[in-house]
């Protein structure tokens, strides 16, 4: 995937995210204003409450790790509010473990190296996010990891020629994303975890 394959990738996800987060607000806004007149509540509701609450939490995540990233600073309160969301009733939850600030190009590197580490965790697990000496961590544990060796070769060796699904798009992006920014990904595992670095 070369450098302009990437920057139209993030013009489609950055288009497709602006598109949906508008409707999805506005069921959103609909379900509050029929809480305010008094429509009966029920497992109906809290169902549709639910699914556009998780809706919108996996949009905004999907903007900053598809999306055109730019120049912007994200805190780790906003970035937190997006995991908390994110992490609501889902079987591998993440605890982004920074304080300060960081680039948006690097959260996006994050996120989508937490898609990696979902797809090796099909019993569940925790993704811890760190920052230390200008070098990121992505690091998930879980009861049992599946990794697909030849997929995620494609990490660290882009053209190891594995097959790429929709699935699995974040193992194609992550390595081409780095290299803008002139990192590499490594990965490092042993049985109770795996560890993506850039």
């Amino acid at each position: 995937m070369g450098e302009s394959t990437v920057n139209l990738a993030t013009l489609i996800g950055s288009r497709i995210c602006h598109d949906l987060i508008s409707p999805i607000g506005a069921i959103n806004n609909g379900l509050e204003l029929l809480e305010m007149t008094g429509a009966p509540s029920g497992p109906e509701m809290d169902l549709i409450s639910d699914s556009v609450g998780s809706a919108g939490a996996r949009i905004q995540f999907f903007r900053i790790a598809y999306g055109i990233a730019g120049a912007q600073m994200l805190g780790a309160s906003e970035i937190n509010a997006v995991l908390k969301e994110v992490n609501r009733g889902a079987r591998v939850t993440a605890e982004w473990r920074c304080v300060d600030p960081a680039p948006r190009t690097a959260v996006r590197l994050a996120f989508l190296a937490f898609q990696c580490c979902e797809t090796a965790l099909p019993q569940g697990g925790q993704v811890r996010f760190d920052h230390m000496d200008g070098r990121w961590s992505v690091t998930a544990t879980g009861p049992a990891l599946a990794l697909d060796p030849n997929i995620w070769e494609t990490l660290s060796n882009p053209s190891a020629g594995a097959e790429i699904t929709p699935a699995l798009v974040q193992f194609a992006m992550l390595p081409a994303a780095a290299a803008e920014l002139g990192s590499r990904v490594e990965v490092t595992s042993d049985e109770a975890q795996i560890t993506i670095r850039f």
